[in-house]
């Protein structure tokens, strides 16, 4: 029986991690799970999974949540705070950790779980995005097994050999599949009037609105590029984006015999999750199965066709602050959340996301940040700049 804290449970990725528990309980047992102020969610999956420890970041819902815990009879101990979920993550009694707070606010416990030597099971891209050589190191520092739960990274990790020693001299290239979200036919001036609803309506995928959102700009590809680089030690150039609208083939490797293996599957988050869970073995998922007779065609299409430039322009920014110090990605993620937060907000137009980080990358002067601190520090200053420069924009 493996124990499993689930960090941002009443998410897209909490609530489909839940999900394969509940199909596997001789397998698997929910240890901690954690929310930000979704009480109602919160309170309703303790019930049925009875954890050892829920926690709340906001103090109120803890209140509130640790109350109908009680009447309910259940000795669920309720926690509050960010200091509670790196707590949950280096647990002593938690053997995996499913890392799916959205953000940057999910680092430190990645962090925490990375040094306590977990099996960590990162949904937060925004670990590698923000955390860089810092996060890899901790990694290697705690013996931490770090398996991704991206789409793209698992389909990549599950394409390579088990011997991580060949991976520098076999791989050639990393493909990573791109639906091209909603506006993949739209015409800029289309795009530019979109309102959070229609980036919202992902086609293939059922997403939180912030990385529905990233979808749609195809941010959330740029930040899988910078993953990318880290979790598998290729350089930038050694990356690239196709677009896939079928979302079937959800990423491949091609080795130096420029031979190609390619990972297939219907796109349900449930399929990487059991993976992660548990590797190396395998478990049913709940997602269904390919129907081959049912498909007319999988298409692909370059993303450096004049037209998918002009949709897609923060794409290019992934290889850009790559080829910069470690610190311009934090500047890059921190900028697009405060940008897709007003979008969200309907305080700037959907192009004006592109706009802000454009703009925060060219104005603010960074280094490689060294430590949690120096990233944190970084992080708030391109926030705080990133929100001034999103008020001073007209919708």
């Amino acid at each position: 029986m493996k124990r499993v804290a689930v960090l941002g449970s009443t998410g897209s990725i909490g609530v489909n991690t839940l999900d394969v528990l509940r199909r596997h309980p001789e397998q698997f047992s929910a240890f901690a799970l954690t929310a930000s102020t979704n009480v109602d969610l919160l309170y309703a999956q303790c019930l049925e999974f009875t954890p050892r420890y829920a926690v709340m970041v906001s103090a109120v819902s803890a209140s509130d949540l640790k109350s109908r815990l009680a009447q309910a009879g259940l000795a669920t101990e309720v926690l509050s705070g960010a200091n509670a979920l790196d707590e949950m993550s280096a647990h002593p009694d938690a053997d995996i950790v499913m890392a799916a707070i959205v953000g940057a606010a999910g680092l430190s416990s990645c962090l925490s779980a990375a040094l306590a030597g977990k099996r960590l099971l990162l949904a937060n891209k925004e670990a590698l995005v923000v955390g860089g050589d810092v996060f890899m190191a901790a990694v290697q520092r705690g013996g931490a097994t770090l398996l991704p739960i991206d789409s793209e990274h698992s389909a990549i990790f599950q394409s390579l050999p088990d011997d991580r020693s060949t991976w520098a001299s076999g791989i050639d290239k990393l493909i990573l599949t791109a639906s091209g979200g909603p506006f993949r036919s739209w015409s800029p001036e289309q795009i530019r009037a979109a309102s959070p609803e229609q980036a919202c309506a992902h086609p293939n995928w059922v997403m939180g609105r912030k990385i529905s959102v990233d979808s749609a700009t195809m941010m959330n590809k740029a930040l899988e590029v910078i993953e990318a680089k880290y979790l598998f030690g290729v350089q930038p150039e050694q990356i690239e984006v196709v677009i896939h609208p079928q979302s079937v083939v959800h990423s491949m490797v091609q080795y130096v015999d420029h031979s190609i293996v390619a990972q297939l599957g219907t796109p349900d988050m449930r399929g990487p999750i059991a993976y992660g869970l548990s590797w190396p073995q395998r478990v049913s998922s709940g997602s269904a199965a390919l129907d081959f007779s049912t498909m007319s065609a999988l298409t692909f299409e370059p993303i450096d066709r004049a037209d998918h430039k002009a949709r897609f322009p923060g794409l290019a920014l992934a290889w850009e602050t790559l080829r910069g110090p470690s610190g311009a990605t934090v500047v890059l993620n921190a900028a697009n959340e405060i940008a897709v937060a007003a979008f969200l907000d309907r305080q700037i137009r959907f192009d004006q996301i592109h706009a802000v980080n454009r703009a925060i990358l060219d104005r603010l002067s960074f280094a490689t940040p060294s430590d949690l601190a120096a990233l944190l520090a970084l992080d708030g200053e391109a926030r705080s700049l990133a929100r001034q420069t999103c008020n001073g924009l007209a919708p």
